[in-house]
């Protein structure tokens, strides 16, 4: 039977140099706070546990509003390595990386929650093709993110004539998980978590290694209680259970539960407000005009979120299958503090079974960010100005889906731009240029896409560029928007410029919607 101890207990578990996999996703979904809260404590008082190595999928923080999540490892001495998908949302954390404080690495999420699954076997390490091009790949950065990474991690191998990536991390030591309910014998459900992640598999692969299991839970049955089709961990698997106060086990940092994450309750889709027209909304319903019947889809953090509520206002929200890296599967993705989950959610897997999926090629389409971009069609959203975010499952989904469309505002910070019927008002612009020469770091890469014929789309709010032969290459203009002045003239490098370039769809400026639900099977959307 797992032995039930409190949070100070539980932090006394582990020990110096320990190699600590930690699940969670974003803003605290599926993430142990209490545990975490108590680790940061004991080392306050105590300076121990000293020279721990942390390994997780999806890093979770509030963006440094408090000590939060991750952020509770923020401290000197405490962490002197870190294996991670993203991390940027701890801000503290990512601090210490950015000042050379603690050796970094960074593997794409899709990658680490493999890794998990692969340790749980007791194999070292997982052979894939993701990140071949980008910053993983040891041609390029081998997936090191700073200067005290100097550990090689990331091997080039060939395999029956073809390119593959071998990553590689320490065996587990500790496992610290989360989950609803446990029962004495340390049986574990996710059932209030919103998310299922890689919780099985994290904890399996620290037994495997012969490493201990301490999962958090909100609330404690006797043996034999639960539903064995609800149990995510079987008790074999677990250690130590740690009852957890409500303050330190939301579902995420804003919410206590939200039934509509699990599927348990089914929200009207008019609760969901429309976008008001501006810039975002501008770039999510030139976005919503790519997606056809029968899609299934993934949206990413930030300009991309705003894409579901476009299809929701076109009517079209139920032509498709919106996915969530996380395991949600259907229904309408959530942003904010849900980011993550989705509401209405049909479907929940584990995080490695959805990225199975994306890595296969199952994603028709993908929305995701575009912070910075150059000539050859790189995309950066990991690393600025030697300050860490992490890539999350942006490599896997980029590299693997059918179409990619990148989408985020032309410039960058302060702006003032005005929309309307009649097109494009630029009364000031952003001070920051995104079409750059060269991209600091690359997430995406533009020669791998060309090599696989993968269909690239760049759309912000004045202009569409697509993936060519030669480069980027403009397609579409906004109204109102001066090709010299206000594209080429934001732009450090000059793209092609197509023989057939057209004004973005007039219908996209409108304070209504397009009328997309209309069109047969979508045909009619897109340009």
């Amino acid at each position: 039977m797992a032995k039930i101890i409190n949070s100070a207990e539980a932090a006394q578990l582990i020990q110096d140099g320990d190699v600590v996999g930690i699940n969670g996703f974003a803003f605290g979904f599926g993430f142990p706070e209490s545990l975490a809260k108590a680790l940061g404590g004991r080392y306050r008082r105590e300076g121990s546990p000293r020279g721990l190595t942390l390994m997780f999928a999806s890093g979770c923080g509030d963006s440094g509003a408090s000590d939060f999540g991750l952020d509770h490892f923020a401290q000197d001495g405490m962490v002197d390595k870190i294996i991670a998908g993203h991390v940027g949302l701890a801000k503290k954390l990512s601090g210490l990386i950015s000042e050379n404080r603690i050796a970094a690495w960074n593997f794409p999420q899709g990658v680490i929650a493999h890794l998990f699954r692969e340790m749980a076997g007791g194999k070292e390490g997982i052979v894939t093709h993701v990140g071949l091009g980008t910053f993983a790949d040891p041609r390029v950065e081998g997936g090191r993110m700073n200067a005290l990474a100097k550990e090689n991690l990331v091997e080039l191998i060939e395999i029956g004539g073809r390119e593959r990536l071998y990553y590689k991390a320490p065996p587990l030591t500790v496992a610290l998980i989360r989950g609803t309910t446990a029962d004495e014998s340390g049986n574990l459900t996710v059932d209030q978590e919103g998310v299922l992640l890689e919780t099985l598999h994290l904890a399996a692969a620290a037994k495997s290694a012969g490493g201990i299991v301490i999962a958090q839970a909100a609330h404690i049955s006797r043996k034999g209680a639960l539903d064995p089709r609800k149990v995510a961990v079987p008790g074999i698997l677990v250690d130590y259970i740690v009852p957890a106060p409500q303050e330190d086990h939301r579902m995420n940092v804003g919410t206590i539960c939200d039934p509509s994450f699990t599927g348990e309750v089914k929200i009207p889709s008019d609760r969901v407000a429309p976008m008001p027209l501006d810039v975002r909304k501008v770039i999510a319903k030139r976005c919503a005009m790519e997606l056809r019947l029968g899609m299934t889809v993934n949206l990413g953090i930030g300009v991309p979120e705003g894409i579901a509520s476009a299809a929701l206002e076109e009517g079209i929200h139920d032509w498709m299958t919106m996915t969530v890296e996380a395991g949600a599967v259907g229904g309408i993705p959530a942003s904010g503090y849900g980011l993550g989950a989705a509401a209405n959610v049909e479907a929940l897997v584990g995080q490695p079974n959805l990225f199975d999926i994306y890595d296969g090629g199952g994603l028709d389409i993908a929305f995701l960010g575009l912070a910075q971009a150059d000539a050859a069609g790189n995309i950066n959203v990991s690393k600025f100005k030697g300050r860490m975010v992490g890539c999350g499952g942006f490599v896997n989904i980029s590299q693997n889906t059918k179409k990619v469309v990148f989408c985020g505002a032309f410039t960058a910070g302060r702006s003032h731009i005005a929309v309307d019927a009649m097109g494009v008002h630029i009364i000031e612009d952003g001070p920051h240029i995104k079409f750059i020469d060269c991209v600091e770091q690359i997430t995406f890469s533009g020669r791998y896409a060309k090599l696989r014929g993968q269909e690239v789309l760049y759309v912000t709010e004045r202009a569409v560029f697509r993936l060519a032969s030669g480069g980027l290459e403009l397609i579409e203009i906004a109204p109102l928007v001066d090709l010299e002045t206000d594209i080429l003239g934001k732009m450090a490098f000059c793209p092609l410029i197509s023989r057939d370039l057209k004004l973005m769809d007039a219908r996209i400026f409108k304070d209504q919607p397009m009328g997309l639900a209309h069109s047969i099977d979508g045909k009619e959307a897109g340009v």
